[in-house]
């Protein structure tokens, strides 16, 4: 299988985790109507318009992923038990956690023929972690020893250092990564597309490359209609084992879920990423064996903007009033009727299906229960103004849970809540990274490597790129890093895990329930398969003659 790919903000709302596997599910999908295979047969697939220019460390949402996923192959992935599989990397090592040797296959290539080389990696990441370069996935290279001088934590501060201290270039297929302190599970966050290396033609023109990027891997761009889609073609020369088994997939914009599903249905769009609510009930008796019902890591939550003038004046929100807030949600209710039995309420901040994922992490928190709800509220100093909102972008089908959740709350405790949509996925995203939220925000995070860390310290940790409630705490932080520095990757995975038990204390934000992929393809594809990050596998998707 193919693993994730990249940290990503999830559009959508129709895609639940319900197993411990890593890429469980379906047995039917893809395997529908087995027929003679095209092998440079086209097909499409429903996405949305990306946030960004499509550069690998300022990509940071599921529309511009997916699209990266394509293009850029990575140094690692992971197997469906989370185990490392090597890519374009022959072995990446270390004894101790904190130097570690890459040694890369020698061969590859960026689609304009340049050879892919040790430079090609420590250039690229150098670049991203320049704070001058404004890349929003900039803080995954915070673990690299000369981060700080490269990137500054003082406002307005600039480089003091042209590169991270910590790499070197010892020939053309080895580098060396030293970090600042052991993080034992660092080999892992080298299959997301932050770490992808670049080509020597990016640098003459990076906004340039941003709209026509140059990789290495199984596709290569061919062109982008802004707001309408993108195409990729096969990369003939690629050397990675996971060759596309066509000639080509074309990324089709869709602004809602409704539209893309009657599409699948008239045979205008190939393979969805996911269904909205209201074709919920009748997807799978439409679609037959080529309804997909898939587990993948993923986790959806209600997000606090601390920032906002409600949860800091007068004084920071007191952790018993979000506590109150999320044992008045009935999770159960909402999963079984709104959402269709298609997600499963979340009793934890860490999805399924990664190591050190914990079965009721989260104590009583995420039980419904009214009375307790209520004295939570009033013992914490009660809801600045007795309402909240919710934020959410209209075009990923969550307004149905929004509204439930928002009835939840307020029949059980007296806050007002209503929600408070945004046109689409990109404004929705603009209004986090500008701290315009008002109150609280729906959040969707996917897995970026199978590791419990990835949904504590990427998430919650000052300053992480994940973090964009504003979210801070010292004594968190300090756990946080105890974490990170375990002797082992089991000591540290077991160190999360406690961290993660110790998050109902802080409240950084609300977990609502596990996602799933419920989603189909057309007759005309076969063996579409989803990936642990709920993204159909592009290169794997068979056109029928």
């Amino acid at each position: 299988m193919r693993g994730a790919k990249s940290a990503k903000w999830v559009a959508g709302a129709i895609v639940v985790a319900l197993a411990a596997t890593a890429c469980g599910g379906n047995d039917k999908s893809g395997a529908a109507g087995k027929g003679e295979v095209d092998p440079n047969g086209i097909y499409s697939v429903e996405v949305g318009e990306p946030e960004k220019l499509l550069q690998p460390a300022d990509t940071m949402e599921s529309n511009g992923s997916i699209v990266m996923s394509g293009l850029f192959s990575q140094l690692v992935d992971y197997d469906a038990d989370g185990k490392l599989v090597m890519v374009n990397a022959e072995s990446v090592d270390s004894k101790d956690s904190k130097l570690w040797t890459v040694k890369l296959k020698p061969g590859w290539t960026f689609h304009d023929g340049t050879k892919v080389t040790a430079d090609s990696y420590v250039k690229a990441w150098n670049w991203a972690a320049n704070i001058n370069n404004k890349q929003g996935n900039a803080s995954w290279f915070a673990d690299i020893k000369g981060y700080e001088a490269l990137h500054p934590e003082a406002e307005g501060a600039k480089p003091t250092a042209e590169a991270l201290e910590g790499l070197k270039v010892v020939d053309e297929n080895t580098f060396t990564i030293e970090l600042a302190n052991a993080v034992p599970y660092f080999a892992y966050k080298l299959g997301y597309e932050v770490f992808s290396p670049l080509p020597e033609s990016f640098y003459k023109d990076p906004k340039a490359a941003g709209e026509k990027p140059v990789g290495n891997g199984p596709y290569k761009f061919k062109s982008w209609e802004h707001k309408k889609q993108i195409e990729l073609t096969r990369f003939d020369d690629y050397k990675g084992e996971n060759k596309a088994k066509n000639g080509g997939v074309i990324l089709k914009n869709y602004s809602t879920l409704e539209t893309a599903y009657e599409d699948l249905k008239s045979g205008n769009v190939d393979v969805l990423r996911q269904i909205g609510p209201k074709d919920l009930p009748v997807y799978r008796n439409d679609l037959g064996a080529r309804a997909v019902d898939q587990a993948y890591s993923a986790i959806q939550t209600l997000a606090i903007a601390f920032y906002a003038d409600q949860w800091k004046t007068p004084k920071p929100v007191d952790p018993k009033v979000l506590q109150g807030l999320s044992m008045a949600i009935d999770r159960d209710t909402i999963t079984k009727t709104v959402l269709q039995g298609t997600r499963e309420p979340a009793t934890g901040w860490v999805a399924k299906g990664v190591l050190g994922y914990t079965p009721n992490a989260t104590g009583d928190i995420t039980k419904f229960n009214p009375a307790k709800a209520k004295e939570l509220i009033t013992a914490g100093g009660g809801v600045p103004n007795n309402e909240i909102s919710i934020q959410f972008n209209s075009d990923g089908g969550h307004k149905e849970w929004v509204d439930a959740v928002c009835n939840s709350i307020t029949q059980a405790t007296g806050v007002k809540c209503t929600g408070d949509a945004k046109p689409d996925f990109q404004a929705d995203l603009q209004a986090r990274k500008t701290k315009q939220v008002k109150s609280i925000y729906r959040s969707g995070w996917v897995l970026d490597y199978p590791v419990n860390a990835n949904f504590i310290s990427d998430l919650f940790r000052t300053g992480a790129g994940g973090n964009q409630g504003g979210f801070s705490n010292p004594d968190l932080d300090a756990k946080i890093a105890a974490a990170d520095t375990a002797p082992s990757l089991d000591e540290s995975v077991k160190a999360y895990q406690q961290v993660e038990k110790d998050l109902v204390n802080y409240m950084p934000s609300i977990p609502l329930w596990y996602y799933k992929v419920n989603a189909g393809f057309s007759e005309k594809v076969q063996n579409v398969k989803y990936a642990q990050d709920g993204d159909p596998i592009l290169e794997g998707v068979e056109v029928k003659k």
